[in-house]
């Protein structure tokens, strides 16, 4: 092999990838906050959606006319959205076509996993705000690291914590930031607020969004974005795949984006429910439990996480274990599920702590 492929790989071979949950077998599966409030119907609508779909064709025209139908969903012109392999693939090919090893990104800390990885991975220097003991985010420290920043990248709601800027604090980071702003909001269904019509108007602010949480379709990888047109033309024309979903995909989106009084009914839900596990876990002494606007809740279990986590999965629950989180050494974090899930979850903590 030749020295410079193999020091590449060597090197690729020293960093560590996304680390998915595990795989359990009979579990209450509340670990990588997928929807599971999504009513069956919605699986029906997807059985339809394969069976009028031919999959010898190329989806010939059907990204921009998911696109079409997102822009119409949301109110913003069809020319400033786009379509991608899930979210996942729209936030990679941003920094691998306008991020370099001298662009300086600047993101909270903790963030999305993924995105600090693919920096990592290009070797894009990456600077941080660390969350407070509370799990906030400073606003005024925040504006002042982006004066040393290329690229802003914001999860509202943040992953692992649930926090979300107040909407005037992340209009005054975006107003105040003369680069590109990417917010991620992947749980934004879930939230206060949404910027997906203000990017649609802003130079260089880019929504990031994706079906996977706020329609139950994680494994279909269907996610979209909404930035300028001039943006967003650039995107899609020349920095896109031909065709950036399958054929499926699209028609599922389509049925999905149909029955958004429904998904908005499911939403409700989740905040519901997200609202019961909080107040109830808030009643043990045990944890520390922090506000989200995400479809899941994070709280510290202090020394006795891992003890917490094994007792949890005994009894059929799997959650997601992070560990240390600034000063919180022992945090823990579940998915908000159906009102059956979150039952199971909640009397299994209550059995172990009484």
């Amino acid at each position: 092999m030749r020295e410079w492929l193999q020091k590449r790989l060597d090197a690729l071979g020293r960093q560590q990838g996304y680390v998915k949950p595990e795989m359990g077998r009979d579990a209450v599966k509340m670990d990588s906050n997928e929807n599971f409030v999504v009513p069956k119907s919605m699986q029906q609508e997807m059985l339809r959606a394969s069976r009028e779909t031919d999959i010898r064709e190329y989806p010939l025209g059907g990204a921009e006319r998911l696109a079409s139908a997102i822009a119409g969903h949301l109110g913003v012109p069809p020319p400033c959205v786009g379509v991608g392999n899930g979210s996942d693939q729209i936030l990679d090919l941003i920094l691998t076509n306008f991020a370099t090893r001298k662009t300086r990104v600047l993101a909270p800390d903790p963030t999305f996993t993924f995105f600090e990885q693919r920096c990592r991975l290009y070797s894009v220097p990456m600077a941080r705000v660390p969350f407070t003991d509370e799990m906030t985010l400073d606003a005024d420290a925040f504006v002042e690291a982006s004066k040393d920043a290329d690229i802003i990248y914001i999860d509202s709601p943040n992953n692992p914590t649930g926090f979300q800027f107040p909407k005037k604090d992340m209009l005054r980071i975006i107003r105040g930031f003369d680069g590109m702003v990417i917010v991620d909001e992947a749980y934004g269904d879930f939230a206060e607020y949404s910027l997906a019509r203000t990017a649609a108007r802003r130079s260089g602010l880019i929504v990031v969004r994706t079906f996977s949480k706020s329609h139950g379709l994680a494994g279909l990888r269907l996610g979209y974005f909404v930035a300028t047109r001039s943006f967003a033309r650039v995107f899609n024309d020349v920095v896109q795949y031909p065709y950036p979903v399958n054929s499926l995909a699209v028609e599922a989106g389509m049925r999905a984006l149909s029955k958004s009084k429904q998904m908005q009914g499911v939403a409700d839900t989740v905040r519901a429910e997200r609202r019961r596990i909080t107040d109830n876990l808030r009643r043990y002494d045990a944890f520390e439990v922090f506000d989200s606007g995400g479809n899941f809740v994070l709280f510290d279990a202090g020394g006795a996480d891992k003890r917490v986590y094994t007792a949890l999965a005994e009894q059929g629950v799997s959650v997601r274990k992070l560990g240390k989180i600034g000063r919180h050494e022992g945090c823990l974090r579940v998915t908000v599920g159906t009102r059956e899930m979150n039952s199971k979850f909640l009397l299994a903590v209550r059995d172990l702590l009484g």
